[in-house]
């Protein structure tokens, strides 16, 4: 294991023990595309999904998913745990039970999306997009300049190997929530300078406050509002754009929102002085 990602381990353990309880597991589903996990909780079922990270054949010689077969006898908590798993199916499944178990403060939310935010703080800035979405054609034509960094670059974009010498030149930095079940986030964070607006985006991503004391601004993560949706979905080999039952949702670090104010406050007032001209 190398040393980014044992560095990431201590933020998903602080997740892990953030978690409300525990709680029955109900339904597994490991697709093509997403995993998704259901589990019984006092205040009714919850599913949560994460990306199927799959490698070919046995990995280092022994099945992708241990219990594969017997998870429906496993608590929540325990197939969390899976998170920190050397399998990368299993981390799937970990981060699943993780966005399952979280009880995100659904009225504290917002319904911008990922793409809407970017396009707005990043306009005319330096943008460096960790993980390649769909909307970075949208990005470049707005922003001054945009570095799309991949393990797996297409011809415009940046090979993630090259992360530190452009992520700490960005004023806006999102990064996919995968970096978190790849364990590779903490290296990528901790490139972001001072002051940078700083995204966590993707189905993958907890919905967890733990990750604003890592200097991150916006979570931007979905919701399953029908579990029985989604499970059809994921079953039948759905990508996230064919998949319904899902809502996507933001979550603004409080830090972030006291600075907004106190910016939106600071702006209504030079109007005022000026006889409300923004010129």
């Amino acid at each position: 294991m190398n040393t980014a990602q044992t560095s990431t381990r201590p933020i998903i353990r602080r997740i892990l023990d953030s978690l409300p309880g525990d709680a029955p597991v109900t339904d597994v589903r490991v697709g093509t595309h997403w995993t998704v996990v259901v589990v019984e909780t006092p205040k009714g079922c919850r599913a949560g999904l994460a990306a199927t990270q799959v490698v070919a054949g046995p990995e280092h010689g022994r099945p992708s998913i241990r219990d594969a077969g017997k998870l429906l006898e496993k608590m929540g908590v325990e197939l969390a745990q899976l998170a920190l798993s050397e399998s990368p199916t299993e981390r799937s499944l970990g981060f699943a039970a993780i966005n399952a178990m979280l009880d995100v403060q659904v009225p504290s939310c917002g319904d911008q999306n990922a793409e809407e935010i970017i396009l707005r703080v990043g306009k005319e800035k330096r943008v460096a997009i960790v993980g390649h979405f769909p909307f970075v054609e949208r990005v470049r034509r707005e922003a001054k300049e945009c570095w799309v960094l991949e393990l797996n670059p297409g011809p415009e974009d940046v090979p993630a190997s090259r992360s530190p010498e452009f992520v700490p030149q960005a004023d806006v930095v999102a990064i996919t929530g995968m970096t978190l079940v790849n364990q590779t986030f903490d290296s990528v964070v901790s490139l972001c300078r001072p002051g940078a607006y700083v995204l966590v985006l993707g189905p993958s991503t907890p919905l967890s406050p733990v990750l604003f004391d890592y200097g991150v601004d916006v979570l931007s993560g979905t919701l399953v509002v029908d579990i029985p949706a989604v499970l059809r979905g994921v079953s039948q080999g759905a990508t996230f754009r064919q998949l319904t039952g899902r809502r996507l949702v933001t979550l603004e670090s409080p830090h972030r929102c006291r600075l907004q104010t106190r910016e939106d406050n600071a702006g209504a007032e030079l109007r005022s002085r000026s006889g409300g001209s923004t010129l």
